[in-house]
């Protein structure tokens, strides 16, 4: 679980804009690139290059739904 607050504070570090993450599973992803980071023990790691491509983890979300 990540804080409220954190999550407010969050922004993506690969888009120059800077936008929000949106907390999906166990992931934060930016609502403009759709890159996805993972929160380990509670801590983002929002290192640009641990960033996940959307066709990754979309891809990884739909095989453990079914």
């Amino acid at each position: 679980m990540i804080d409220p607050k954190l999550l407010e504070l969050l922004a993506c570090p690969r888009c120059e804009s800077r936008p929000p993450v949106e907390l999906n599973g166990d992931l934060l992803v930016c609502t403009e690139c759709q890159y996805a980071y993972r929160i380990e023990d509670g801590i983002p790691d929002m290192l640009p290059e641990s960033a996940i491509p959307p066709d990754e983890w979309k891809r990884e979300a739909n095989s453990s739904h079914a």
